[in-house]
C-alpha cells in the first residue's frame, strides 16, 4: 500500500475520533452543520482524510451526508429515538447477562464508586461522563462478535437526547435513576444476572418514557 494512502488512512480515523467525541460531547449539535475546510485546517490536513472520516461517523449514524452539499450531524425523531430505546431494552439487559460471571470484584467496586460519585454529583456534563463509564464498564469483560458494537452505536446515536434528558432529570429533582443504580451494583455484587437483567431493563425503559413526554427536545422533520 503507497504510503500516501496510510497516512490518509490514520489521519482519516485521527479526524474521526477527535469528530465522534465532539459530537458526543455536545459540541456539536444535532443538525449542525460540519464545515470540512475548517475540519482539514483544524488538523493539518488535505480534505480526503476528512472525507474519509465523515464516511466513517456516516456509518456509526452519527453524521449524515448529502450528495454535492456537505455534512451534518445526524439528528433523530421522537419515534427513532423511541425505538432505538426499546432496542437498548432487549439488547443491553442481555450483553449485561454475558458480562456477569466475568466482572471482577475491582470492576464492581469502581462501580459502586462511580454509582455514589453520580449520587454526590451536581454538574450535569460530569454525570453524563460518569453515567456513560458506568453502564460501559459493566458490558465490556466478555467479547462479542456483534452485540457490544449494536449497543454502543445505541449509546452514541442518541447521546444528545439523553444529555437533554438528563438536564430534566436534574431541574425536576428525580433521584430514581441513583437508586437503579444502587440497585444495579447490588445485583452484579451478588452475581445475580437476571436480577441485573431486570433492572437495567427497567432502568432503560424510565429512560424512554421520560423522553417520549418531552417531544420538544426533537427537532421538527
Amino acid at each position: 500500500m503507497p504510503p500516501s494512502v496510510t497516512t490518509h488512512g490514520a489521519t482519516g480515523a485521527r479526524v474521526a475520533a477527535t469528530l465522534r467525541d465532539a459530537i458526543l460531547s455536545g459540541t456539536y449539535a444535532p443538525g449542525e452543520r460540519i464545515r470540512q475546510d475548517e475540519l482539514a485546517e483544524r488538523h493539518g490536513s488535505s480534505r480526503l482524510p476528512v472525507r474519509e472520516a465523515l464516511r466513517m461517523l456516516e456509518a456509526e449514524g452519527l453524521v449524515t451526508l448529502v450528495a454535492n452539499t456537505g455534512a451534518w450531524v445526524s439528528k433523530l425523531s421522537v419515534e427513532e429515538c423511541q425505538e432505538m430505546y426499546q432496542v437498548r431494552e432487549r439488547l443491553e439487559p442481555l450483553l449485561l447477562r454475558l458480562n456477569v460471571p466475568l466482572l471482577t470484584e475491582d470492576t464492581i467496586d469502581g462501580l459502586q464508586f462511580l454509582a455514589d460519585s453520580m449520587e454526590a454529583c451536581e454538574d450535569v456534563e460530569r454525570f453524563l461522563r460518569l453515567d456513560r463509564e458506568f453502564h460501559l464498564s459493566c458490558l465490556n469483560a466478555v467479547s462479542t462478535s456483534l452485540l457490544g458494537d449494536i449497543v454502543l452505536n445505541l449509546w452514541n446515536r442518541t447521546q444528545h437526547y439523553r444529555r437533554a434528558a438528563t438536564r430534566l432529570f436534574y431541574l425536576d429533582g428525580d433521584r430514581s435513576v441513583h437508586h437503579d443504580h444502587q440497585l444495579l451494583v447490588n445485583a452484579l455484587d451478588k452475581r445475580d444476572a437476571e436480577e441485573a437483567e431486570h433492572v437495567l431493563a427497567r432502568h432503560i425503559r424510565r429512560s424512554r418514557l421520560e423522553l417520549a413526554r418531552h417531544p420538544e427536545l426533537f427537532d421538527s422533520r
